[in-house]
């Protein structure tokens, strides 16, 4: 593989770690629906765009992030960091909240996220039911645990090398089709 060494992280094609969808399944569905609620969170902070790009979490060095959001006088941020295993909310006023991402419902993470913004002084309210998926469970009623760590730092990889195609379509009016990046 020649000319790949130098490549960035993400485009080489030895920079993928294995991650079989029947082992990943599970934890892929959990974070689904955690990201459904970060999601939901920053449609109703968030003025509306083209697209609905406001709702979109967009790729970090670490895993998702919502970019910031406004509210009040300032702004948050919400980051799933999918190597340290941890959701970290942070305000444009200083302050840093942590979850821990690890095996939790989805019931939980929704009742602890809430919570959490709640002491941070951010009271928002949202619409508790997972959105385009069959059989949609609520998040404040959804009790499986199906996270597995070590599966959501290995998605990175896969994530991130996605990021400079969904840069390029942000913004393109309807029916405008960008070619994809080629691989270097």
């Amino acid at each position: 593989m020649s000319g790949t060494k130098n490549a960035p992280v993400g485009r080489r094609p030895d920079a993928w770690p294995p991650l079989p969808l029947k082992e990943w399944e599970d934890t892929r569905a959990t974070l689904h629906m955690w990201m459904q609620v970060v999601g939901k969170i920053r449609l109703v902070t968030s003025p509306r765009m083209n697209h609905w790009w406001e709702v979109a979490l967009y790729v970090n060095a670490r895993g998702l992030t919502t970019s910031p959001m406004p509210y009040d006088a300032g702004t948050f941020e919400m980051a799933f960091d999918f190597i340290d295993h941890k959701l970290v909310i942070l305000t444009s006023g200083g302050t840093v909240k942590q979850l821990p991402l690890a095996p939790r419902s989805v019931a939980d993470f929704y009742r602890d996220t809430m919570a959490t913004l709640r002491a941070m002084g951010i009271n928002v309210k949202i619409w508790p039911l997972p959105m385009e998926i069959p059989n949609p469970i609520r998040f404040d009623q959804e009790c499986s645990k199906n996270f597995g760590p070590s599966l959501s730092a290995r998605a990175v990889p896969c994530i991130s090398s996605g990021e400079p195609w969904t840069s390029r379509c942000r913004g393109f009016p309807d029916g405008a089709r960008p070619s994809v990046p080629e691989r270097t």
